[in-house]
């Protein structure tokens, strides 16, 4: 008698299951996005550090160098945006997203390799911003990239659920980011976090951006995108001219959402601990705490907030979160300026009205175009924006404040960048449970 038991029998190991096509790529997606934010978070967690070694000067005036640099990445994405956008519509989405991966990791690496500006003189800011360029350019194709990916793996009654773990990575990698900028500066102290401590947050985005390298490089494209190529129909993307010419309403509508989005986004991700630090009070360890608990929050609604998007739509979801940050933003920012807990209670209560656009972003911003140009379009509309509006919101922050003296002039950008969201929602189509073989703004 066979005694053999089936590998189902109790008493059996069950057997390994394999990660289905669609959440390996939500890991993938998620996982390029989180080494991103990582490099926003050490950036913005590590300004002060980067800026006493990199940059000559008094503090104040470093630091508004650091932002400055910051700042100038993002003038670079939409040329990341224009070249990796039409290429990823040619050659296929994980082509694309495993290079601008490595290379986004290998700038951010290269940055805790530079010598100090006392020993090396202007080529340490020099080589800071020939890397930030360089990171810049490859993130101008990195999101765009990976929320068409996810977009394109997920069925469409799902895809708010399974897009907001794009953002989860978001917050996740910044997270960590910022964690380990403050796990170090409380364990080296203040003196060696100067001297070398800084540059190690850096240096750990080598190996991690080698495996996600890995990860994508072994995924097959979307079954989206292998369709299209399949398609007898299929023909080469358009010229940029020609995009701007058939696609100028999905490209104004995306980009007018980007502005409120990314103001918000980096003013309240990156520029935040600046903001405690500098311009209320707290101390380097308070400041970087807040967010770093305000984020974790926030990522506890994502996943929730997406799924919610999937049964009453995108357009209620945006309505909501720009309608409340402009109506509390600024009773909001008052409370920061009370205090360490003050600042917990508002930055928590900010998350939560974002949330519910950052959740949906890439559920919504792919589904606007067709899939010839859906990686190009979306690529360059969101470049552009953000780098105008975005990356620009912590130097225009600061630089609002020194001019005028208001520490709430970052709450009333953020207003007047709500405005202009809901200007842009206003001629929004509804794509929730829509499938992305449709084109939203074609009138029949």
């Amino acid at each position: 008698m066979d005694k053999t038991l089936p590998p189902h029998a109790p008493g059996h190991p069950p057997p390994f299951r394999e990660p289905s096509p669609l959440h390996r790529a939500v890991g993938a997606s998620a996982l390029g996005n989180a080494v991103e934010w990582f490099d926003y978070g050490i950036y913005a967690y590590g300004v002060t550090y980067i800026s006493a070694a990199l940059f000559p000067g008094e503090t104040e005036e470093a630091v508004l160098f650091a932002l400055a640099t910051f700042a100038i990445s993002f003038l670079v994405r939409p040329l990341g945006g224009l070249f990796w956008g039409p290429l990823g519509d040619r050659i296929g989405r994980k082509s694309v997203l495993a290079m601008t991966i490595l290379l986004m990791a290998g700038a951010t690496f290269a940055v805790g390799l530079i010598p100090s500006y006392d020993s090396i003189g202007f080529w340490a800011p020099t080589l800071l911003i020939i890397l930030r360029m360089v990171q810049g350019f490859s993130t101008g194709g990195e999101y765009g990239g990976a929320a068409t990916f996810m977009a394109e793996y997920a069925p469409d009654h799902r895809r708010g659920f399974y897009g907001s773990f794009l953002e989860f990575g978001t917050l996740a990698g910044f997270s960590f980011g910022a964690a380990l900028m403050l796990g170090y500066s409380l364990y080296l102290g203040d003196a060696a976090m100067h001297e070398w401590g800084w540059r190690i947050p850096f240096l750990i985005a080598g190996p991690i951006g080698l495996i996600g390298m890995y990860v994508r490089s072994k995924m097959e494209d979307t079954p989206v995108f292998r369709a299209e190529m399949a398609s007898a129909e299929r023909r080469e993307p358009p010229g940029l001219l020609a995009l701007m010419r058939d696609y100028w309403r999905p490209l104004l509508v995306v980009g007018g959402l980007v502005v409120a989005l990314n103001v918000v986004n980096y003013s309240l991700l990156s520029y935040m601990p600046t903001y405690l630090q500098r311009r209320i009070g707290l101390s380097s360890e308070e400041a970087l705490l807040v967010p770093i608990i305000g984020m974790v929050f926030m990522m506890c609604f994502l996943p929730f907030a997406g799924a919610l998007s999937d049964r009453i739509g995108r357009r209620p979801m945006w309505r909501w979160s720009l309608i409340g940050l402009f109506l509390l933003v600024v009773p909001l920012y008052m409370l920061i300026g009370t205090g360490f807990a003050g600042a917990i209670v508002a930055f928590m209560a900010l998350g939560l009205l974002y949330v519910p656009q950052l959740a949906t972003i890439s559920a919504t911003f792919p589904a606007m175009f067709p899939t010839a140009v859906r990686f190009a379009g979306f690529a360059i509309a969101y470049n552009i924006s953000t780098s105008i509006f975005g990356g620009t919101a912590p130097m225009i922050g600061s630089g609002l404040i020194s001019l005028t003296g208001d520490p709430l002039m970052p709450a009333y950008y953020m207003m007047l960048a709500c405005l202009v969201g809901l200007v842009a929602l206003r001629f929004m189509p509804e794509t929730a449970g829509r499938s992305l073989l449709e084109d939203p703004f074609r009138r029949d």
